[in-house]
């Protein structure tokens, strides 16, 4: 948790950005009106170094800050976070963090790695390690009952408020250990919306093991990463995996699971035993 975290500006509401009007195309006199997706530049910095530029969702914001900031690698624990200060700036907002020295220190060096550029193939290296880092396994968490799956799908749907208006929204849930929803976010990016559902479980101070995620979308690799560094050791997507998410899911401990439309759910990870 920030030690501080001051606000000059409230966070927006959560609204999604008006309503358009819309012709049908095989009937140009058919016009009807639809509320669509927010999404803003948020500019994020860390001691005072500009370090990333993202599209977001203007909602939860510092929740977004907080997970991105753990998942990214930039620092191990909340607790190297003291201080964070969401800043509307015309139509983008920008979002200044005082880490630790430590944190800083790290940050600057891997900056320094990637900054170079040459033909030698070393700074594809480093975004590869970045891509695919070598991470710390989980300890084995048991799978949630399959109870807990039942209707999920319907109730995640209910609890989407800002996609049932708009669309174009991806969420990330977190359901406890008494299979209930307790955590919504909602994004444009999956990335995003697993990112302020992370800093919301900080924030909320609940622990990422008593329970399981869920993300609405595609559930890559990259989202696994994020998962892992966050502790929480069961994942249920509600796209099929690819090969290396699985292959991945399985080398670090975390249960992976597919909830497709019409059919029971899919244990990918860990590996299935043999009937």
């Amino acid at each position: 948790m920030p030690h501080h975290a001051s606000h000059p500006a409230k966070e927006p509401p959560p609204t999604v950005a008006g309503t358009y009007r819309y012709a049908d195309l095989d009937q140009p006199a058919r016009v009807c009106e639809t509320q669509l997706a927010t999404e803003c530049a948020l500019a994020i910095s860390y001691n005072g170094l500009g370090h990333a530029v993202m599209m977001v969702t203007p909602e939860a914001l510092e929740d977004f800050v907080q997970g991105f900031t753990l998942t990214a690698g930039i620092i191990d624990s909340a607790d190297e976070i003291y201080d964070m200060r969401l800043v509307e700036d015309a139509e983008a907002w920008r979002a200044e963090v005082r880490i630790s020295s430590r944190a800083f220190w790290r940050l600057k060096q891997q900056r320094r790695r990637l900054a170079g550029s040459s033909g030698c193939g070393i700074c594809g290296v480093e975004a590869l390690e970045q891509a695919l880092p070598q991470l710390p396994a989980l300890d084995p968490a048991p799978l949630p009952p399959a109870g807990y799956l039942q209707d999920l799908r319907e109730r995640i749907a209910a609890e989407q408020r800002l996609a049932r208006r708009s669309g174009a929204l991806h969420a990330a849930l977190f359901v406890d250990g008494d299979g209930e929803i307790r955590l919504c976010r909602e994004d444009i990016g999956r990335h995003n919306a697993l990112d302020k559902l992370i800093g919301a479980l900080v924030r909320e101070r609940l622990e990422a093991g008593r329970g399981f995620a869920v993300v609405t979308s595609r559930c890559g690799v990259e989202l696994l990463h994020k998962a892992v560094r966050a502790g929480i050791g069961t994942l249920v997507g509600l796209s099929a995996p690819t090969a290396l998410t699985v292959d991945w899911a399985r080398r670090h401990h975390l249960n992976l699971i597919h909830l497709p439309h019409h059919s029971a759910a899919r244990v990918y990870s860990p590996v299935p035993r043999a009937p």
